[in-house]
């Protein structure tokens, strides 16, 4: 095996890890969305039901969009897609908490979102040298 190979190899499985842990996160966000808003923590989620409803459904598209194209391998290139509007999401979150203030609660939206660049970046990447899988 050569170094190249190894190297690709890693970055597979790194970028497998982080798209299973964002799925993870996404769809797990979405449930409780959509199924639990009640016993969510954060105070927007008691002033706006259609909001965390949209919110919900996003969330479980993202997740869905994150793993699933790859997994299957049908068309792989959906799976930059979803993380392009993981980027989006994510962006539009912070601007929604620093609207209201909450500029302090962003942390976790800006790690989503470089999270979903290193996707980006790392399917680019590594479709590039796979036409075949377009």
């Amino acid at each position: 095996m050569t170094r190249e190979q190894k190297t690709s190899k890693t970055m597979t499985i790194i970028l497998w890890i982080a798209q299973v842990l964002l799925a993870a996160t996404f769809i797990s966000g979405g449930i409780m969305k959509l199924f639990y808003p009640h016993e969510l923590p954060f105070p927007w989620v008691k002033e706006n039901e259609i909001l965390v409803k949209l919110t919900g459904i996003l969330d479980l598209l993202a997740g869905i969009g994150l793993v699933l194209p790859t997994l299957i391998n049908i068309y792989p290139k959906l799976t930059i897609y979803a993380a392009y509007g993981t980027i989006i999401l994510m962006t539009a979150a912070s601007i929604f908490h620093i609207s209201r203030g909450e500029a302090k609660d962003i942390g976790f939206n800006v790690f989503v979102a470089i999270t979903a660049v290193f996707i980006v970046w790392g399917l680019r990447r590594k479709i590039a040298f796979t036409p075949e899988k377009l």
